[in-house]
This record gives C-alpha cells, sequence and structure tokens, in this order.
C-alpha cells in the first residue's frame, strides 16, 4: 500500500492545522463509534480551525500519516502525555494507528521519556490496549450537557531501545 500511496509518517507542516481538525472530525462522525450521535456532537460539534486549534497544535509534537497527498490521520503528544489521536474512517483498520503510535513512542523514548499515558474514548481503547496500554482509572467526563466514558491509560516502557 504505502508504495501506491505515497503512504508515510512526518511530522505536521505549517498550515496544516484546519485540515487535520477535519481528519478529527470525520473520524468521531463518520468512523465507527461507541458513542451516541448526541455525545459526539457534544464532543466535538464542529472541524476544530482556526488560530487556537492551530497554537494547540504547535505546541506538541505532532505526527501525520500522510497518502494520496494529504493527511489521512494524526497523533500528537505534548511530554509523556498523547493528546489526540485520529484516522480518516476510510483508512482505519490499515495499520495506520499503529504506524503513528509506534513513531510516537520511538519519538518518546529517543526524549528520555520512560512512559506515555492518554485519556482514550471507548472506541480507543482497544488500539491503545493493543500497544500496551493499561487502563490505571475509568471516568465520566461532561461535555455540553452529555457524558461520556473514557478511560485514563498508561504504558510504562520495559526498556530503553
Amino acid at each position: 500500500m504505502e508504495e501506491a500511496t505515497g503512504m508515510h509518517v512526518r511530522e505536521m507542516i505549517a498550515g496544516e492545522a484546519d485540515a487535520l481538525g477535519r481528519v478529527m472530525f470525520r473520524a468521531i462522525h463518520d468512523g465507527y463509534s461507541d458513542y451516541t450521535k448526541a455525545q459526539r456532537i457534544a464532543w466535538c460539534a464542529m472541524p476544530p480551525e482556526g488560530e487556537g486549534w492551530a497554537a494547540k497544535l504547535a505546541a506538541q509534537d505532532v505526527r501525520v500519516v500522510e497518502a494520496l497527498g494529504g493527511p489521512v490521520g494524526f497523533i500528537t503528544r505534548n511530554s509523556a502525555y498523547v493528546d489526540l489521536a485520529f484516522v480518516l474512517p476510510e483508512w482505519q483498520g490499515q495499520g495506520l494507528f499503529s504506524m503513528l503510535y509506534d513513531r510516537t513512542e520511538a519519538d518518546a523514548r529517543a526524549a528520555g521519556l520512560h512512559r506515555l499515558w492518554v485519556h482514550a474514548s471507548l472506541t480507543a481503547q482497544p488500539a491503545f490496549a493493543a500497544k500496551g496500554f493499561a487502563v490505571t482509572r475509568h471516568e465520566t467526563v461532561a461535555r455540553r450537557g452529555e457524558t461520556l466514558d473514557r478511560a485514563e491509560m498508561e504504558k510504562v516502557f520495559d526498556g530503553l531501545t
């Protein structure tokens, strides 16, 4: 697939924040979800965009999977915290999350970190568990009149590579 699509992992490029916001929005609203439509709207009613969104991404390490000339998935890390991880619905199930996560973990290890942690949605928990994350606690958060269950998960690295 990589040869046909030109798929590769890279850093976010300047001016790309709004496109990543659209990836996030489509992943939440058009892909498989363990949340109701009302919960998904409360979580992300519109694609994130603009200066505030761009500043949020610029303050983190962002890795993007590019294919067919544009972003199809991304992951962000702020120190040891994995903040966002989204893949377009039509690209899900093809190993993109693994590509993104593996690069993120390698970057974290290279930065001298010994663990990563995340607030994982119900939908994302299996993907993080498959990468060695364990639930440290379950929680429910309120967003715009809806409640969303999620889990805090952590992966402590066995050794440095």
